[in-house]
């Protein structure tokens, strides 16, 4: 794959919850990154978690944006030539990644259930927190396959043991992960027929041609997955640049949870967008 020499950036939010302020740094980085660029800034509405995702959070998710001053070239609500910008809309393009996956070797199935792995007493936490996959159903392991649902089950990517992911992000400079220290085998189609995150970012960045991606810091292990299945695919990978993570007072990273810190809240309190940028001075 040819990709284009002009920047593309994305906005990607997921309208599972109200936006909160990292969001708003995060995303005010990638708008600011883009115009340093004189390139395109897109968004994409990743809305692939169906029991999470609401009419409501999507709403608001446009006029929350559009509110802190975000634009975009690009979108579901403006349109473009890379469309739809739904990711619910754009299940064939993930079907075909993952027959190519298939086809290649690349992925095996797994019926572990996530209690199975939680309790393997061999299952690590990885760089970012997520328990290392200890393996029970990657072809070859003498543990025995775990009974779970054998008619629907979860596809993983198959890593070389001990493999090691490098790359240089924007931000903080040389990164390095490593297989079964850092992160295991991932999930890249769940048990109830949709891609999982990794596969769909990987899919659609790919071809909505992003040059760079810019993103929290929470997902620096989550590049290294990417980049393995960006090569598996025979894809070109964007740059990347991750942010720091806004966190609150006790230090603790934000989510959607925490409704005190959402833009909504925010703005019903008279604070504005420039109050905002001010304190983070960006």
């Amino acid at each position: 794959m040819n990709r284009t020499s002009a920047y593309r950036g994305r906005l990607a939010p997921s309208p599972t919850g109200y936006l909160h302020i990292g969001h708003a740094r995060t995303f005010w980085t990638a708008q600011e990154r883009a115009r340093a660029k004189g390139g395109a800034l897109i968004l994409r509405n990743d809305d692939l978690d169906g029991s999470r995702v609401r009419k409501e959070f999507v709403v608001a998710m446009l006029e929350d944006l559009r509110w802190f001053g975000l634009e975009w070239s690009e979108g579901p609500d403006v349109g473009g030539k890379f469309g739809p910008y739904n990711q619910s809309a754009r299940m064939g393009l993930y079907q075909e990644a993952f027959e190519k996956l298939r086809a290649g070797n690349f992925i095996y199935p797994c019926t572990c259930s996530r209690k199975d792995i939680q309790a393997a007493v061999s299952a690590p936490h990885g760089a970012d927190d997520e328990v290392i996959y200890p393996g029970t159903c990657r072809p070859g392991s003498d543990r025995g396959q775990t009974k779970g649902d054998e008619h629907n089950p979860a596809w993983r990517f198959r890593v070389t043991a001990g493999e090691t992911v490098s790359f240089d992000d924007g931000h903080f400079g040389r990164q390095e992960f490593v297989w079964g220290r850092d992160f295991g085998d991932f999930v890249v189609w769940r048990g109830d027929a949709v891609p999982a995150y990794q596969l769909a970012c990987v899919v659609d960045d790919a071809a909505l041609e992003i040059t760079e991606v810019v993103r929290g810091a929470d997902l620096l292990v989550s590049t290294a997955r990417q980049i393995l299945l960006y090569r598996a695919l025979g894809l070109t990978p964007p740059k990347f640049f991750h942010c720091d993570l806004v966190r609150d007072e006790n230090g603790v990273r934000l989510a959607k949870r925490n409704d005190a810190l959402s833009l909504r809240e925010w703005r019903a309190q008279g604070r504005t967008p420039g109050d905002l940028r001010a304190a983070w001075q960006i």
